[in-house]
């Protein structure tokens, strides 16, 4: 996926303009992030500037672009509506504390446990979720207050505006690349709605930007056991949903830039960032994959990018939110809408009847999951998805291959790995009944993976001394050789016998 964006070298020009395309598309989006945690939309714009700025300086992938976001807002609306702000502002420092910890206890490098079919699942329902957020910008509220679409010349005036929008970021960089070309969109879109006294929705009547600069606040709640199970939920929930999101977000970016980003110093990035975030004001926030796809297409790579997006904002809300209220919707939309072609991995329609029906199955429950749910949920769901299969086809590959030497001797050769999964089938290979008196049991192509495993290998074995017979077991590992108490003499040590960890209680 992506194939269409090129690697480029980093470029100070080019991490200056893409910054400031940036910082425009995070106008309206930090906004509309605001009002559906419930909070003022300066609240978000803050988050947007402190958590954009501190990420872009100590996180793991440069060129990423973070802020405040809608996965994170839906699970704070709840909080603000029954315990106000102030508990949302210590929920994001205690957030910011969490991922902390997972950067440093190096919980990052988990996200390559994420199958190729839950990363495409989350890129493709994350691109539902942007394209389903910018209808609303279709929509008015009328003299009663509820939405209803735009219809008519308003209607057919926004749609030309966008395409217009989505035709310039299409077209410009095949004549020239000196200037991002969703910049450039914006710019010319921009000039026409004013130029032409058009009549079209602009940023401004969205929402006032203007403001000041942000005020170091202390969150005023009380330091006892009760509100910090109030929010701890929350927290817990916010710094899940935030660390999974900007490292899938990194490892996208990853792709695109053809390197390699720090999962564990992106944890500590974002944890920082939203440590100070939630004392000064700020909803909190996690990476933005659309804002990181401008920034990269439009030729940002380097730390420089993000730094400049959070610097140009922080200039709209205090010196320009004037100029910035003056940008059409029309032009914010049709970016957006360039980000959902260019985030919906339209490689998975066309493999989807020619990989397997089980990772077909997890790329479309994820991407459902994300569009309905929230991301943190579609994640789990498709890893443990993936991780029930993998174990299911697991359990079915152990088998066995005996023969009887000239003395009578009876060898299983077992191959294939045994875990909790594959319990039964193991079973299945022996017949302690009807084997002779000699029975060897060869386990050198076999993994012993679990505790299971070797109850199980703990109870075959009773099984063939309560027939009378003579057992020995080759090819364990000294772990498993020292676990299994009661075979004792049977187990036959050779020195070119496997050396692992088996996860037990006994060895933890």
């Amino acid at each position: 996926m992506f194939e269409f964006i090129a690697r480029k070298s980093i470029s100070y020009k080019d991490d200056l303009l893409s910054g400031l395309t940036v910082a425009l598309a995070l106008v309206p989006e930090a906004v509309a992030f605001s009002f559906v945690a419930g909070v003022d939309p300066l609240v978000g714009l803050y988050a947007a500037f402190i958590v954009g700025l501190i990420t872009a300086v100590t996180g793991g992938r440069p060129g990423m672009i973070s802020g405040a976001t809608s996965a994170l807002a839906v699970v704070m609306v709840s909080l603000v509506a029954d315990h106000g702000v102030e508990y949302l502002f210590a929920a994001v420092v205690l957030m910011g504390m969490i991922q902390i910890g997972a950067g440093v206890l190096r919980l990052g490098k988990f996200v390559r446990l994420i199958p190729h079919p839950v990363m495409l699942g989350f890129v493709n329902g994350l691109a539902i979720v942007i394209f389903l957020a910018q209808l609303g910008q279709f929509k008015f509220a009328d003299a009663a207050g509820s939405q209803q679409w735009l219809q008519g010349t308003q209607l057919y005036l926004m749609l030309g505006l966008v395409l217009l929008t989505m035709a310039i970021i299409h077209f410009l960089p095949k004549l020239t690349r000196a200037v991002p070309s969703s910049l450039a969109a914006i710019v010319v879109v921009t000039a026409l709605a004013h130029g032409l006294s058009l009549d079209t929705r602009m940023v401004g009547d969205l929402a006032s930007v203007a403001g000041g600069l942000p005020q170091f606040h202390i969150p005023m709640v009380a330091l006892t056991l009760e509100n910090l199970l109030i929010i701890l939920p929350y927290s817990a929930i916010l710094a899940a949903i935030g660390l999974i999101e900007s490292l899938l977000t990194m490892t996208l970016v990853d792709e695109l830039t053809e390197t390699r980003g720090r999962g564990n110093k992106e944890c500590v990035g974002q944890g920082l960032a939203n440590v100070v975030t939630g004392f000064f004001g700020g909803m909190g926030g996690c990476a933005m994959i659309g804002q990181s796809i401008i920034n990269i297409s439009s030729g940002g790579r380097g730390r420089l990018s993000g730094i400049t997006a959070a610097l140009c904002l922080l200039a709209f809300i205090v010196l320009a939110s004037g100029l910035i209220e003056m940008v059409p919707l029309a032009a914010l939309v049709g970016v957006m809408f360039m980000v959902v072609i260019g985030t919906f991995a339209w490689s998975s329609l066309r493999i989807l009847h020619k990989i397997p029906r089980s990772d077909a199955l997890v790329l479309i429950l994820v991407s459902g999951v994300t569009v309905v749910s929230d991301l943190a949920i579609a994640v789990a769901v498709g890893v443990i998805v993936s991780a029930l299969v993998f174990a299911w086809e697991s359990a079915k590959r152990i088998e066995s291959h005996s023969s009887i030497d000239a003395q009578g001797a009876k060898t299983y050769r077992l191959h294939g790995p045994l875990f909790f999964g594959s319990i039964s089938s193991f079973y299945d290979q022996f017949t302690p009944q009807d084997d002779p008196k000699q029975v060897v049991i060869d386990f050198s192509g076999s993994r012993v993976s679990d505790h299971s495993g070797l109850e199980a290998i703990s109870n075959l074995t009773e099984r063939y001394l309560n027939q009378g017979k003579n057992l020995r077991l080759k090819g364990l590992s000294e772990e498993c050789r020292a676990l299994l108490d009661n075979a004792g003499s049977m187990i036959e040590v050779n020195l070119e016998d496997p050396r692992y960890r088996v996860a037990t209680d006994q060895l933890a």
